[in-house]
């Protein structure tokens, strides 16, 4: 069942950077006003020009709308997910979480199949709110890969 707004976030412990430094998703957003956004991969070409460009460049605009967290999530490894977010410049800005087995994306209920195409079960493109734990903006994209309503400016106007 996919995750709904009013439903608390679940705890999951992601990667950052590698797989020694765990972060618990229940303890990083139980405080607090939070933007998570998922992607399929990393370095594919709609989400980082599309996606992760839109969120740093509207950063300063989810922190003066109180947003105290801003994460990528995806299902890819704790090294690549550093490496992509090196590459764009989103270090000390948008926080790279690694669902190195999707056990995150399946507790939200947004997975999509690609393992045709990318070789694994992997996140939907989707973005939310969190606030205090609970979610209260959630928008997915229409069959879990486009880009129509859960880009930065989409998400920066449900805040």
């Amino acid at each position: 069942m996919t995750i709904q707004v009013g439903d608390p976030i679940p705890s999951v412990d992601l990667f950052v950077g590698n797989p020694e430094n765990k972060v618990n998703t229940g303890e990083l957003f139980a405080r607090g006003k939070s933007v998570i956004y998922a992607v399929p991969g990393a370095f594919l070409p709609t989400c980082g020009k599309g996606r992760l460009a839109g969120f740093l460049e509207n950063y300063e605009k989810f922190k003066s709308k109180g947003v105290n967290h801003v994460v990528c999530i995806s299902v890819n490894d704790p090294f690549v997910m550093a490496a992509w977010g090196k590459n764009l410049k989103a270090d000390g800005k948008i926080r790279m979480l690694a669902d190195t087995r999707g056990k995150f994306s399946k507790k939200v209920g947004l997975t999509v199949d690609l393992t045709k195409v990318l070789g694994s079960v992997r996140s939907k493109r989707y973005a939310m709110v969190v606030t205090d734990g609970i979610v209260t903006a959630l928008q997915v994209e229409p069959g879990g890969i486009n880009l129509s309503c859960s880009a930065a400016k989409d998400i920066l106007s449900v805040i």
